[in-house]
C-alpha cells in the first residue's frame, strides 16, 4: 500500500483500504455472537459498496467468508 492508514481506517469498513494480498482479521458468520476472529491474507473482496458500517466481506486465501475488523500493519 503506498499511502499510509491510521488506526481508525485499519477497522475493515472502508474498501478502499483493503485489497488482495492483505493480512487481515475477519468475523465469520457462525463467530458474530463470540467476536472470535480468523486471520488470513485476502484473496477476494465481496462487498461492492465504499463503506460497510460492520467490516467489508472478503474471502480469504483459505476459503473462509468474513467481515474485516482489522487490517494488519505490517501488510503489504
Amino acid at each position: 500500500m503506498s499511502y499510509p492508514i491510521n488506526s481508525v481506517d485499519r477497522n475493515g469498513t472502508k474498501r478502499q483500504y483493503i485489497k488482495p494480498g492483505l493480512s487481515v482479521d475477519i468475523i465469520l458468520k457462525q463467530d458474530q455472537r463470540t467476536g472470535k476472529k480468523t486471520r488470513g491474507i485476502v484473496r477476494e473482496i465481496l462487498t461492492g459498496s465504499s463503506f460497510h458500517p460492520h467490516g467489508i466481506k472478503v474471502r480469504l486465501t483459505s476459503g473462509h467468508v468474513g467481515r474485516v475488523c482489522f487490517i494488519h500493519p505490517d501488510s503489504p
